[in-house]
């Protein structure tokens, strides 16, 4: 097997130093001063033998000219400046040394840095990762192979200013990335300056991703308020026109005026019950709350419309009292959707069923569980994943005639969320559905040390 030569640096991104050629470039610079001195030695002496045997030259004379050449051929004088000293000790470029190698290796996002040539002089870990195919001191235009950055770094290179480029990196998935090309000024061993490339990387997939769903966001709130309000507006303009002076037209135009408005009002106060949980989401509710009168309450005050839809509502809930850390507003809210929810799209199942069970979480924590299940037609196991997207319906001409937002699940959601607990949806068509809000018990809270 052979053996790899001990000046040679072995690439690596997992964050260990490099071994350098220091060592071995001092000690072959003494060699070949040695080498010289003996050269110049030799010489000396034939030249100074010369003139004492055909010139005339006196042998003490001679001698004391040969002790003076000895010393100044052993002194290792150096006029040079330290810049090339340092380069020449190096052995090929001032920046491959350990310490900038620790500099790249320990910044937070990818990092390459690159010779003029657009070799690969040192690469962090991070850097590897996105790019496996980058190796030290290889070309790397033949793993950045995306037009986008080989076209920065050409600019780069020829401007000496710095260049940003964004591109998608298709592998092993889509991520859009952001390179910055940053120009590093070194010195040469001529007194001058050369330039390498570090290239960083910016992950900027959050961003765009956050980007869509806010543009989506606004559309769909943009489409779903200006429904009511061309029904609005076209009923005002119909009241004032044609049909100023009919009773019976006037009378239903402001009933349907009416859910068109009530409609309206339910979507604005969703949106900004939903901008609110969003904006706690990170602070914890830490007020003690009874879990079971709330559903209680919930479920007298949805009496009238499981009335008006001829829907039962089964409840069995314990009788002992179960705290929670919460919000007993968003709690309200919480099940007042489920729960009408239930009622709405399940009412041919004529029953709908409020339980509640202790069980555990997945990391085998304790969780106490209220169940909302309905007897209706159930949901396809394609819907299932996005029910709690914001404004998805599984039948949006349903979902209006309802009275639904579209904002209902996910409201309910963010706010588990916000309580640390979770949502659990289970379906079969023709069946009915279950939702499942799980809450850590007060108990199980682990409260911040003050």
């Amino acid at each position: 097997m052979a053996t790899p030569a001990p000046d040679r640096i072995r690439p690596t991104a997992e964050g260990a130093a490099p071994r350098t050629r220091v060592s071995a470039s001092r000690f072959a610079s003494w060699t070949d001063r040695l080498r010289r001195a003996a050269l110049i030695l030799l010489v000396a002496g034939l030249v100074l033998a010369a003139l004492v045997v055909f010139g005339g030259l006196q042998p003490p004379r001679a001698i004391v000219a040969f002790v003076c050449i000895v010393g100044a051929a052993l002194v290792p004088w150096q006029v040079h400046d330290p810049a090339a000293s340092r380069e020449a000790d190096l052995g090929a470029n001032p920046v491959d040394t350990a310490a900038v190698h620790a500099i790249v290796a320990g910044m937070p996002d990818p990092n390459v840095l690159l010779d003029r040539a657009g070799r690969v002089i040192h690469l962090n870990a991070a850097a590897a990762q996105l790019v496996p195919a980058l190796r030290q001191n290889e070309l790397a235009q033949f793993a950045l192979r995306s037009p986008e950055i080989v076209t920065a770094l050409r600019e780069a290179v020829a401007t000496r200013e710095t260049r940003r480029t964004t591109y998608l990196n298709h592998a092993p998935v889509d991520r859009w990335m952001e390179l910055i090309v940053t120009p590093v000024p070194v010195p040469t061993a001529f007194g001058g300056v050369d330039h390498c490339m570090l290239l960083t990387f910016h992950d900027q997939t959050p961003l765009r991703r956050v980007e869509e769903m806010r543009a989506d966001f606004v559309a769909n709130a943009s489409h779903e308020l200006r429904t009511p309000l061309a029904a609005l507006s076209g009923f005002i303009d119909t009241l004032q026109g044609p049909a100023r002076d009919d009773a019976g037209a006037r009378d239903r135009f402001l009933g349907i005026m009416h859910a068109q408005a009530t409609r309206m009002a339910r979507l604005i106060d969703d949106l900004l019950s939903l901008s609110r949980v969003e904006l706690s989401a990170h602070v914890r509710p830490d007020a003690l709350v009874d879990l079971i009168p709330i559903v209680r309450q919930v479920v007298d005050g949805l009496e009238p419309l499981a009335a008006e839809r001829q829907v039962r509502i089964e409840v069995e809930l314990p009788q002992t009292p179960v705290m929670i850390c919460g919000d007993r507003e968003e709690l309200l809210r919480l099940f007042e959707n489920l729960i009408e929810n239930a009622l709405k799209y399940g009412a041919s199942g004529s029953r709908v069923v409020v339980s509640s069970m202790m069980d555990v979480s997945l990391d085998g924590a304790p969780e106490f569980r209220v169940a909302v299940r309905d007897f209706g037609r159930g949901i396809a196991p394609e819907h299932l994943p996005r029910l709690t997207e914001r404004f998805y319906r599984i039948d949006a001409g349903d979902s209006r005639a309802q009275g639904g937002t579209g904002l209902g699940l996910s409201l309910v959601k963010h706010i588990l969320n916000r309580h640390r607990g979770r949502l659990l949806i289970e379906s079969v068509p023709g069946h009915g559905a279950t939702f499942t809000a799980g809450f850590p018990p007060a108990q199980a809270v682990s409260r911040p040390e003050v």
